[in-house]
């Protein structure tokens, strides 16, 4: 039987990163704080990204199949909390952000350590949310630093 809270715990000590995923569908663009993301392959250069299925965002990303994942510094918790509230219900993420489209049409936060666009290649639809595979197809370096951690927020995104 699985112990429910020896799960929860352990699930919440794989460690993660902080980022704004930019994403697009036609002219309209939204972004959302992703932390469920990591490298999976060197040749081609591929990264999972894994998206709450009801979201807004996933649907946009079903639709276009491209996504931007700007890397958030160590001292951007504001901005990662920004972007975790629905679009709805805040209106648009964007208005005070300085950003920039990418290759792909998907916006790309100025004001990070850099980025990586990627095309999806393919997806699994398992549980509440959709792994996407996706394929670096650009990259940037803003400036140097280090990455912001789920953990050093405080905040939990697991289990």
């Amino acid at each position: 039987m699985l112990d429910e809270q020896a799960k929860k715990t352990m699930l919440r000590k794989i460690p993660h990163g902080l980022y704004i995923c930019g994403v697009k569908e036609g002219d309209e663009v939204n972004g959302f704080t992703a932390s469920w993301v990591m490298q999976a392959s060197f040749q081609p250069p591929l990264v999972v990204n894994c998206v709450k299925q009801d979201s807004k965002s996933h649907a946009m990303i079903k639709a276009s199949q491209v996504f931007a994942l700007s890397i958030l510094a160590a001292e951007q918790k504001e901005l990662a909390q920004k972007f975790f509230k629905p679009q709805r219900r805040v209106g648009n993420k964007f208005e005070d952000v300085e950003f920039y489209l990418g290759e792909t049409g998907c916006p790309i936060i100025s004001d990070t350590l850099g980025y990586v666009e990627c095309r999806v290649v393919g997806s699994v639809e398992q549980g509440d949310h959709t792994v996407f595979v996706g394929e670096v197809i650009a990259a940037g370096v803003h400036r140097e630093g280090d990455p912001l951690l789920l953990e050093s927020t405080g905040w939990q995104y697991g289990g």
